[in-house]
This record gives structure tokens, sequence and C-alpha cells, in this order.
């Protein structure tokens, strides 16, 4: 897939992520106060608050790609994406659905996440030339 291609998809799920995000922040402030415990209403909102910084990474992702002509750079977003359906799906599983086996994919997620960062970090450092 060639830069600009990359850079259009990126920045498009990133900002269809983020929009989610708000959908279900807004879900969780108006609709489970009452319904969920305060426990479970924390996991809740560590879900969407982790799915809003990882769509503005996938964004980020999008203009590094555009920006830094780089290819390599969208490997940060697919794993900004990755980690987003495990990290905070699992945690919508656990807090809405009470599945709590799948708090044990949360870390997985979590795991791709820094990957995403990691990789990001790198790319920014070979354009810098170091």
């Amino acid at each position: 897939m060639d830069v600009d291609a990359l850079f259009r998809r990126l920045v498009m799920i990133g900002c269809i992520s983020a929009g989610l995000g708000v959908a279900a922040g807004a879900f969780g402030a108006h609709m489970l106060k009452g319904m969920l415990d305060q426990q479970l209403l924390a996991v809740y909102d560590t879900a969407t608050r982790y799915q809003m910084y990882h769509a503005f990474g996938m964004i980020l992702s999008g203009f590094a790609v555009w920006i830094g002509r780089d290819t390599g750079a969208a490997k940060a977003g697919w794993l900004f994406l990755a980690g987003t359906l495990l990290f905070s799906g699992s945690l919508y599983g656990v807090s809405l659905l009470g599945i709590r086996w799948l708090g044990a994919v949360t870390p997985v997620g979590g795991v791709l996440f820094i990957g995403g960062w990691a990789v990001l970090a790198w790319r920014a450092w070979r354009w810098a030339g170091c």
C-alpha cells in the first residue's frame, strides 16, 4: 500500500475509534452509573480512556507515515488498533458482560500499545538521523 493510502486509512480508523470512544464515554457517564458498581465503572472508564489515547496514536501514526514518507510507521498504528481491540475490548467485556476471564487478555493489548509507541519512537529516531 502506498504512503498516501496508509495515511488516509490510519487517520480514518483513528477518527472512527475516537468517535466510538466518545460515544462509549457518554454511554458510561449517562447510562451505566446506576447499573454498574464503582469497580466495574472504573474498569469501563479505563477502557474508554485507553481507546481515546490510542485513537490519537493511530492518527499520529498516519501523519508520521505521510510526513516521513515512511510506511514502516504504519506498524505503530496497526499495533494501536490491535491493542485497542484486545485491551479496551476485553475491559468492555469484563465490565458490561461480566466475562471475568477476558481480563486475562487485557495485558496482551497493553503490550501491543507499548509496542506501537516503541515503533513510533524508533521511526522518529531514524528520521532524526540518530
